[in-house]
C-alpha cells in the first residue's frame, strides 16, 4: 500500500516529467509560478506543494490537477513525457509484459540505439509544422531511453514480451528506416540492422536469460502498442501511439498511463490469451527462423 510520503514523492515525479514535455527548465517554470528555483527542486523531488501552486503548475503545463496528483488516468501527446513516465515506472517495476512491435525497446541491442536517433529523425516529414521541435526533442528522448536500459540492466525486473510473426516480417522487409523511401544501399543496410535485431530475440529464445521470457504469436496484434507493469499489488497498463521501430512515431497522438481496475483487467486478459496461443521456446525459435530464412 502507497503511504502519504510514496504518493507525493509520485506527484514530484510526474511533475518533472509533464514538466519536460512542455521543454520548459525547472528555472523557467518556477518563474512562471511564482517560487525559487530551489523550491521547484524541492518539488520535483517529492517534497509537499501547496495546493494553490500545485494548480498553478498545472495551468501553466498544460494538464489538470488529477493527472499531476495520479487520479485516474494521466494522458499525454508529448512523447518526452511519456518516455519519462515509462522511465520512472520501470524503477519500480517488479514485472514488465509488452506489446510494442516489433520488439520490445527494453531487449533491443546498442546497434539499434546507434541507429534510432537517424531512424526517428528521418520519420519527421520535412513539412511538418512541429519539425524543428521535433528534431530537437530526439536528445532527450535518447537520454530517457538510455536511463531506461541502465535501470532495467541495474534491476532486471521480469520482461515478457510477444512478439508478431505479421510485424516481424514488416520489419525485416522495410529495414529499420523512418521511411519508405531510402536508396537501395541504405535500405539493405537497414535491413542488416533489422536481422540483427531479430537475431538477437531469436538467441534470447534459444538461450533464455534469467527474467526474460519472449512469446511469437501468428495471431492479429491489437492496433494499439500498450503495457502491463506490476509493482507490488499495483499494476499500471501503458497505451502508447509512440514507436520506435520501423516508421518510427514520436510525434503523433495521445498516450495513456492507467492503473484503473477495469482497464487493467481487461487487458490482462488480453494478454493472457495471446501468451496462452503463443509460441515458447523451441517452437518459437523455428518459426523466427523460417520468418529469417524466407
Amino acid at each position: 500500500m502507497q503511504t502519504d510520503r510514496d504518493r507525493i514523492a509520485a506527484l514530484g515525479e510526474r511533475l518533472r516529467a509533464y514538466r519536460l514535455g512542455t521543454g520548459l527548465s525547472p528555472e523557467t517554470l518556477a518563474d512562471r509560478i511564482g517560487v525559487s528555483r530551489a523550491a521547484m527542486y524541492r518539488y520535483e523531488s517529492g517534497q509537499p506543494i501547496r495546493v494553490d501552486k500545485l494548480a498553478r503548475i498545472a495551468e501553466v503545463l498544460g494538464v489538470s490537477m488529477a493527472t499531476l496528483l495520479g487520479a485516474g488516468s494521466e494522458y499525454t501527446s508529448s512523447p518526452v513525457t511519456f518516455f519519462s513516465r515509462m522511465q520512472q515506472l520501470e524503477e519500480q517495476a517488479d514485472e514488465i509484459t509488452v506489446l510494442f512491435g516489433p520488439v520490445s525497446y527494453l531487449l533491443t541491442t546498442d546497434g539499434f540505439d546507434r541507429l534510432l536517433p537517424r531512424v526517428m529523425a528521418e520519420s519527421i516529414p520535412a513539412e511538418a509544422p512541429s519539425r524543428t521541435r521535433s528534431v530537437q526533442e530526439i536528445g532527450t528522448i535518447m537520454e530517457l531511453l538510455a536511463r531506461r536500459k541502465e535501470v532495467w540492466r541495474r534491476r532486471r525486473m521480469a520482461v515478457r514480451s510477444i512478439v508478431s510473426v505479421a510485424e516481424i516480417e514488416q520489419f525485416l522487409h522495410y529495414g529499420f528506416a523512418g521511411r519508405a523511401d531510402l536508396g537501395h544501399g541504405a535500405r539493405e543496410t537497414r535491413r542488416k540492422v533489422a536481422r540483427d535485431e531479430v537475431e538477437s530475440i531469436l538467441a534470447m529464445i534459444e538461450a533464455p536469460a534469467s527474467g526474460i521470457s519472449v512469446g511469437v504469436i501468428e495471431d492479429s496484434m491489437p492496433v494499439g502498442s500498450f503495457q502491463l507493469m506490476r509493482y507490488g499489488r499495483t499494476r499500471v497498463l501503458v497505451q502508447s501511439p509512440f514507436r520506435l521501430g520501423t516508421f518510427a512515431n514520436i510525434r503523433i497522438g495521445v498516450a495513456q498511463l492507467s492503473a484503473a481496475e477495469e482497464a487493467v483487467r481487461l487487458h490482462e486478459e488480453v494478454i493472457r490469451n495471446l501468451w496462452d496461443n503463443a509460441l515458447k521456446g523451441a517452437w518459437a525459435a523455428a518459426r523466427l527462423r523460417r520468418v529469417l530464412s524466407g
